[in-house]
């Protein structure tokens, strides 16, 4: 009998340890390494950066960015709403069950969350919300807006709805902003996309990633849903906070007149984009009112203006104001771009339209770089740079993975253009 008791212990004594074993390494495979992420940086560098992913995550990130597909729909913009009262935004927190928390004391700005999402996206924008929820909206409750170019299915609400603390509103997107403008030559849009796909340029055969793109640029601020509000924080599935945040970023940027803000920086695929700057010029040359005093043009150019050095803001991270983005100077810059095709013609992105509209419309001081916001969209970290601001908010990024003070960035420009000292312990996260 005592031999056969001591085989049972060391049985469940390797289970154990074979279980541990698991545990470790399954749990540091989430993320990359330091020597992943330079890989993944030695790739941008000679293919040019991707928004959304490398070129070896593409299949994995289509069911985020792709999932803005292709618009099949003709039907008007709708909306869906989780809640049947007729209520401003934001409404009193007793309304609704929240998550478990303490509410913050204060007055709330008029913002909301919003995401780009399809149906199939449930489960990836599901853990995106339980992230921003568990680190900051428990305790604040602002509302979140989705949006799709076709009807939200009862599962995705549920869902949801159930993990937001605030209102839930969900909205259908205009056929006209999630489609080609009768403007475009559709066999030149074909010819651009087979060329891409032979060049293998990410997303370059793609048309649902172009609508995305176009409307991200030009539309989401617009829609019905969205005019309620004056401020945003775009989510994204499958993203990941890593740090508490407990202070309020929309009354940050209200009480300190930012206007557009970013956690993460850097080069935009030269190949995407290859007009986009002689089409900027063009609209500078006319538009010269709209250009501000003290802007940020030193950001994105090396040469006062005459070339653009493909810096641009990560956008499936921002926090801005809608008033800005709904003004007279940006919208006339969206639609001169609309109007030069780049959007189907190339492949330009909201990242680099955003980020260079915000160069040369805003004041600097009207962007804000979020160091204290831990944050992470496949390939790339970023992580709180100083060791005591991250113990005090518990957050669980390794700071060896921090993108911000890799070559391939672009913060420390912005620390330079700001006139900003570089935060302690910059140079061992380089």
């Amino acid at each position: 009998m005592a031999g056969s008791q001591r085989y049972i212990r060391y049985i469940l004594l390797a289970f154990i340890v074979a279980a541990t074993v698991f545990f470790f390494t399954s749990s540091t495979a989430r993320y990359q390494t330091a020597d992943q992420l330079q890989k993944t940086a030695e790739l941008l560098k000679g293919q040019g950066s991707i928004y959304g992913g490398s070129q070896s995550q593409a299949q994995h990130s289509l069911s985020v960015d792709a999932a803005k597909a292709d618009a099949t729909t003709t039907a008007a913009s709708s909306e869906q709403t989780s809640s049947s009262s007729d209520t401003s935004p934001n409404p009193d927190y007793g309304s609704k069950t929240h998550l478990a928390g303490e509410t913050a004391p204060g007055e709330r700005m008029n913002a909301t969350f919003v995401t780009l999402a399809r149906n199939s996206d449930v489960w990836e924008i599901a853990r995106s919300i339980r992230q921003v929820e568990d680190r900051f909206n428990r305790k604040y409750h602002y509302d979140w807006v989705f949006l799709n170019d076709a009807e939200f299915d009862e599962t995705f609400i549920s869902v949801t709805t159930a993990l937001v603390s605030g209102n839930t509103r969900y909205g259908k997107i205009d056929s006209y902003h999630w489609g080609f403008p009768d403007f475009i030559d559709q066999e030149k849009a074909a010819a651009v996309r087979e060329d891409m796909h032979e060049r293998k340029i990410i997303y370059g055969d793609s048309v649902s990633y172009r609508h995305m793109c176009r409307y991200e640029s030009g539309f989401f601020f617009r829609h019905p849903l969205m005019m309620n509000y004056e401020w945003y924080w775009r989510v994204e599935p499958s993203i990941e906070l890593f740090c508490d945040i407990n202070y309020d970023p929309f009354e940050f940027m209200v009480k300190n007149k930012k206007k557009y803000s970013f956690v993460l920086s850097l080069y935009e695929y030269v190949d995407t984009i290859p007009t986009l700057w002689d089409s900027t010029k063009k609209w500078i040359k006319n538009n010269a009112q709209h250009i501000a005093d003290n802007n940020g043009m030193e950001w994105i150019s090396d040469d006062g203006g005459e070339t653009y050095n493909n810096c641009h803001f990560w956008s499936n991270f921002e926090i801005g104001s809608l008033k800005w983005l709904r003004s007279e100077q940006y919208i006339s810059y969206f639609e001169h771009l609309d109007k030069e095709g780049g959007f189907f013609y190339e492949r330009w992105g909201d990242a680099p339209v955003h980020s260079i509209a915000a160069a040369l419309m805003l004041r600097k001081e009207e962007i804000h770089f979020f160091n204290d916001i831990g944050y992470y969209h496949v390939p790339f970290m970023h992580c709180p740079t100083g060791a005591e601001y991250r113990m005090e908010h518990k957050c669980h990024c390794n700071p060896s993975d921090n993108f911000d003070w890799n070559g391939y960035s672009c913060t420390k420009r912005f620390y330079e253009m700001q006139k900003m000292t570089l935060p302690e312990g910059y140079e061992k996260e380089q």
